[in-house]
């Protein structure tokens, strides 16, 4: 039997506006949820009125996820149109590419401040009133690289690497208050990453056997109905998390090879 029925799922969602965030916003509507998107491109929330199948469920946002305010003025708007909250869904992330030497402070600095410090105090700021919901949970969009780090992406997988054992510890924290964390962990995935990453490297190489959002979305809603505590979505990036655990060395010869 499903953990929670996605059905009136009460629902804030960040970087709504393209990629997994656009189609998690269809699919979690499609299921019932109620969402109140958020995402910085006014444009992009409207178009995703028109394409989400319930619109009496959907709600939007625009604002920075990285402003203070903008989290509050959305927490508020969700107290208002929905009457609560029982889910926070924290996808919105940038990435950056290319040597670590070739960067500089102000780089790493927007990278945390987006995939991890916007994130942690999103939930930081929820608490209270996810604690007053039904069956509530987190889920927190990372990346399989947030278990094996590759070469040219060393800020981003830093970042994910802080957000997976950020909710490793915050699920055993909030379990006896019955609030559930759930990290999703995709491979690459075909979105705008790339046309967005700071930086520039060999972009065609990690777009190979990218997996589409859909597939993403439907299943990261299938695990917050069931549950689940954390999924890695591809056989590769399970291959190769389960290689790095067995055989270090070995996943170090493959990353090298690869990159």
């Amino acid at each position: 039997m499903p953990r929670r029925s996605l059905s009136g799922l009460r629902t804030i969602l960040t970087g709504a506006t393209s990629g997994i965030g656009r189609a998690l916003t269809i699919e979690l509507i499609r299921r019932g949820a109620r969402v109140l998107a958020l995402g910085r491109r006014a444009d992009r929330l409207a178009t995703l009125a028109t394409e989400v199948s319930q619109p009496d469920n959907y709600r939007s946002f625009a604002g920075d996820v990285t402003n203070h305010d903008d989290r509050l003025a959305a927490l508020k708007l969700a107290q208002h149109e929905f009457g609560g909250l029982d889910c926070l869904i924290n996808n919105a992330g940038i990435g950056a590419l290319g040597p670590f030497e070739d960067a500089d402070a102000a780089r790493l600095r927007q990278i945390m401040e987006v995939n991890f410090f916007a994130p942690v105090e999103f939930i930081r700021e929820a608490l209270p009133t996810l604690a007053a919901g039904n069956k509530p949970i987190i889920v927190n969009v990372s990346s399989v690289l947030g278990h094996r780090a590759v070469p040219d992406k060393s800020e981003y997988c830093a970042s994910k690497f802080a957000i997976h054992g950020f909710s490793d510890a915050l699920r055993a924290e909030l379990s006896p208050r019955g609030i559930d964390v759930l990290l999703i962990s995709p491979s690459t995935t075909s979105s705008e990453f790339f046309d967005s990453a700071l930086g520039r490297s060999n972009e065609n190489h990690f777009r190979f056997g990218a997996m589409t959002p859909e597939s993403v979305a439907i299943r990261t809603a299938s695990a917050i109905a069931s549950g689940r505590h954390e999924i890695i979505l591809s056989a590769g990036g399970q291959l190769l998390v389960w290689l790095d655990r067995l055989c270090p060395p070995l996943a170090n010869w493959l990353v090298r090879r690869r990159t």
